[in-house]
């Protein structure tokens, strides 16, 4: 007997998934029966919890329609494969596969890591103290800077990306991808990637860095909110600026006093009372990193046009019909306000 809660059109072949299960020493037999369950709160990679046996494992595969130089499994693999011996904190990996007989894609299968995943409503459901939001910011920016320190070359992680012309790369590169995404520009972007080809910076860091570090893509250990057990999510890891990295997490940082729809685009915890600002995250980061932030404005202004271009590109499969998930339908807004908080950032040369 199989059981899947999924989204219309995003289920499993459960005999084929169980054949290839079987064949990889995961489980005993294929007459096991089998529950797949999808996680709904990502807006990237189609991500699944396979209960069988009395056996988890997490199962992570491209959405439908997605090209595979954002969506490439192998790569996920690859590198929290890499990091189990030095920097610990990822899930147990178990198997990849690019035969696309057994689930129309490649994709791959991972321990499932236990813990506390800290989205809005799980923050929201906990009314987390305010004094345990400064813990967890540490202990989440800890994390992060532990990563930039990772020794990449020694762990079989140098052909990962091309340091050299990194920043440049992603400045003309995210932009290339937001036309490709829309038939109509709004003047906000244009606005913004015009600013940003003018002032990025010359000369900066280069490491392993993740790409998308943000609350509800790390598991916290407990309710201590001291320790981190794993990071997921490493779809877009690469070797590149770390302050492309926290440009990012900034981006996503969204606080009480932003736009209601802001709010709403990018829910996350740090709304809560008790969360350090944009600019005393980048602050706590520089002392803990001993890096310069004298650009910050350039890398929250990135990080933001960077969340526009992920969200313009997922209302695009939406409106092309390749997937029916409801919370989609107005992601080209949140795009374009995305754009709009980076104007205002430009032009306040401020982050908060």
């Amino acid at each position: 007997m199989e059981q899947q809660k999924v989204r219309k059109g995003e289920d499993l072949n459960a005999i084929l998934l169980k054949k290839y299960l079987r064949q990889n020493n995961l489980i005993n037999s294929i007459e096991s029966d089998l529950f797949v369950e999808q996680f709904t709160h990502g807006f990237s990679n189609l991500t699944y919890l396979l209960q069988i046996e009395n056996k988890e494992f997490v199962l992570r595969k491209p959405p439908i329609g997605a090209i595979k130089r954002g969506h490439d499994m192998g790569r996920e693999f690859k590198v929290q494969s890499s990091l189990e011996t030095h920097f610990l904190k990822v899930p147990k990996m178990y198997a990849f596969t690019e035969d696309a007989s057994v689930l129309g894609s490649q994709f791959y299968l991972m321990e499932k890591v236990s813990g506390i995943i800290l989205n809005y409503k799980e923050a929201k459901q906990r009314k987390i103290a305010a004094n345990d939001y400064k813990i967890i910011a540490n202990t989440w920016l800890d994390v992060m800077v532990d990563l930039h320190r990772v020794p990449y070359k020694e762990i079989g992680l140098s052909d990962l990306g091309k340091p050299e012309g990194y920043l440049e790369r992603q400045v003309f590169n995210w932009g290339k991808q937001y036309l490709k995404a829309t038939k109509t520009p709004s003047t906000a972007a244009v606005e913004v990637m015009q600013w940003m080809e003018k002032h990025q910076p010359t000369t900066y860091d280069h490491c392993l860095i993740h790409n998308d570090y943000k609350y509800d893509n790390v598991v916290f250990k407990d309710d201590s909110w001291q320790e981190i057990s794993a990071v997921l999510d490493w779809e877009m890891a690469t070797l590149g600026d770390p302050l492309m990295d926290l440009g990012t997490s900034l981006g996503y940082w969204t606080v009480a006093s932003d736009h209601e729809f802001v709010k709403q685009g990018i829910p996350s915890p740090t709304i809560f009372e008790g969360n350090p600002k944009r600019s005393e995250i980048a602050k706590m980061y520089a002392d803990k990193s001993g890096r310069s932030i004298d650009n910050l404005v350039f890398y929250y202004v990135f990080g933001l046009f960077k969340i526009a271009v992920i969200a313009q590109q997922i209302y695009y499969r939406y409106q092309q019909g390749w997937t029916t998930d409801p919370r989609f339908a107005n992601l080209n807004k949140a795009a374009e306000l995305c754009c709009k908080l980076a104007l205002k950032a430009i032009e306040t040369k401020k982050i908060d």
